[in-house]
This record gives C-alpha cells, structure tokens and sequence, in this order.
C-alpha cells in the first residue's frame, strides 16, 4: 500500500533554496487570501521554512474564511489567522503593518453575471492594498489569462510580450497588474507581479482533471491540446522566495513548468496506468495560453517536482479514493468566459 501521507509530506518539505532565501527576508509576513487552494499550503510551508531558518519572524494569513476547515486549517499549521472582508475598508486598514505581503486574493469562477464582483476584487482592492502596504515589498499573484493565445511551436509568451485578455475575467487580471504597476511607481513599492499559468496538485488542477476524465472514461476536450503546469509546492516556493526580487517599478515574473505539454500525451500516460483508453473529442486549434518561464528558472532553477512525479502520484491518489478540490480550471476555455 502507497503511503500517500508520507509522500505528500516528501513533496512538501521547504527546500534547501527556501530555507536560505527566507534567512535574507526581514521582517514579518501577511498572506491575503490565504484560503484559496495555494494559500493554507503555502503557509505552511512558510511557516516550516522559518523553523528551520531559525527565524522567529510572523506570518500571518487573511481569508474571509467561508469555509471553517480552512481556518483551523490555518491555524494547526502556526499561521496566524484573521478573518477579514478585504473589501471592508475599516478591516483592511486594521491589518497588521508587515515587510512582506504575498497577494493571493482575486476572483475568477463565476465571473459571468458577476462581472461587478470580479472587478471590485482583481482590480479595485489592489489599489487599497497597496495604499495600506505601500512601506512593504508586495508579491502580487496574476494570471497568464492576460496573455494572448499563441501557436503551439513558438515557445511560449515572455514578460516583453503586451497581454491581450480575452473576457472580463482576464481583463480585470490585467487591471490588478496595471493598478499595482501605478502604486509601486507611485510611492516606491518594491513589488513583483507574479503570472502563474497553472499550479497543479494531486487534489486539483489541469493533471488531476485530464486523469480524472481518464479514469471515468470520459472524453477530453482536445481543442487546447497543450498546457503549462507547475507542482504547487514549487509554484509556493517560488511566490516566497520572489520576495527577495522585489522591484520599484514592479518586476514581471511568468512562473510555470519547463515544458509545453500535450494533453493527449498526459491522458495516454494515465491511460496506461490505468489500464484505460483515453476518449477524444474536438480538434486541436494550435493555440494556447502558454508561458515561457526561463527568467524564473534563471532566478530559482526548475521546478523540483517533475511532470512524472505529478502524474505518478496523482494517479496513485485518485486510484486510493483520495479527496478533490472542487475548483476546475476550466483550461480549455477559449473564450474567456468563467
């Protein structure tokens, strides 16, 4: 029998790297929105990493905390929790004064017919944020929705390339880019703007969903054939350490995998272990929202966790009854509808 724990918390142990870079990181930490799908995870980390710094630095993580596993979630793992509306002013401003702040909160599934909410959270709150924040160095999540499509063979989009967001979704993203681009000109805030395109897990995220059609014989849609992921707990990593690369006018960072994977290659692996036939539907159309990541792996290295490793284990996960994260990515959207 796998001990999927053991592993889990193999692939989730602050690396060397980490636990270097945090020694140069003075000062307290404030995670907001910490109680999205990278966040509780990330804080652990965080927290881990520290110890073994030998630091006695704060993190703290904001969250309206919906849901109450989350919380105590947050807690168990040494964080200090705040429940808080961001949006409300009166708690916002009554946050604790920090060094560092890693940005997380935003709003993306349920965008249509909430075009209104989306707005007020990916591009209104970064204004307040970094009025509140403006004496700390900032890493602020986005998103390579901004981007454009672009074919298959060309390597994937750099920072220099100008975004083109499809959909509201993608251009309230690059309104929280633009917003705190204007406040780290404005008062001198170190910041990075951090475009993630996609972080996987073996609870969530484009792999598990590709394995999961794959195990319950479903057919994958094909007409966005391939896709950059990264393992969270580097995509983690990496947001930490990016405190230390903080710039006035803020640095833009793509962070993901090295490789342009293929869908139907990553549904044929699952397949064998599986011992299942992946189904296909619709044709490729050429395009997709891919990120060239090689100034992130020229400041951090690559990813520690491989795309075998994710595959393998997310298999081993899914085939052991193991719990999901009901949060698609919904990768395949071309539109930019979410």
């Amino acid at each position: 029998m796998v001990d999927l724990k053991k592993i889990e918390e193999q692939l989730t142990r602050p690396s060397a790297d980490l636990i270097r870079d945090v020694k140069g990181i003075k000062g307290d930490f404030i995670l907001l929105g910490i109680g999205g799908k990278m966040g509780v995870s990330m804080g652990r980390l965080l927290v881990d990493a520290l110890k073994e710094a030998g630091s006695e630095a704060k993190v703290y993580g904001v969250s309206r905390f919906s849901d109450p596993r989350a919380k105590k979630e947050v807690e168990a793992s040494g964080v200090t929790a705040i429940p808080c509306d961001l949006l409300d002013e009166e708690g916002l401003q009554a946050l604790p004064e920090v060094e560092n702040v890693i940005y997380l909160a935003g709003h993306k599934f349920g965008t249509v017919d909430n075009e209104d909410f989306a707005w007020a959270m990916n591009t209104y709150l970064p204004g307040r944020v970094a009025e509140k924040f403006k004496n700390s160095n900032i890493v602020a999540f986005s998103s390579g929705n901004v981007l454009p499509f672009v074919k298959v063979n060309e390597g994937g989009v750099d920072e220099d390339v100008p975004p083109q967001p499809i959909g509201e979704y993608a251009q309230s993203c690059l309104g929280r880019e633009r917003i705190f681009q204007y406040f780290s000109k404005k008062n001198g805030t170190p910041m990075l703007i951090y475009r993630l395109n996609y972080a996987v897990d073996f609870r969530y995220g484009v792999i598990m969903e590709i394995a999961k059609s794959v195990l319950s014989e479903k057919p994958i849609d094909l007409r966005t054939e391939n896709v950059n992921v990264i393992w969270q707990g580097d995509a983690n990593e990496i947001a930490v350490r990016s405190l230390l690369h903080c710039t006035s006018p803020a640095k833009m960072l793509n962070v993901t995998g090295p490789e342009t994977l293929s869908v139907r290659w990553v549904a044929k692996e699952f397949g064998k272990l599986f011992e299942k036939e992946p189904l296909f539907q619709y044709e490729a159309e050429g395009t997709a929202l891919l990120n060239n990541a090689s100034e992130c792996h020229k400041l951090f290295g690559y990813p520690k966790v491989t795309i075998r490793e994710i595959i393998d284990i997310t298999a081993q996960w899914l085939l052991n009854g193991g719990e999901e994260l009901d949060k698609p990515t919904h990768f395949q959207e071309r539109g930019g509808k979410f």
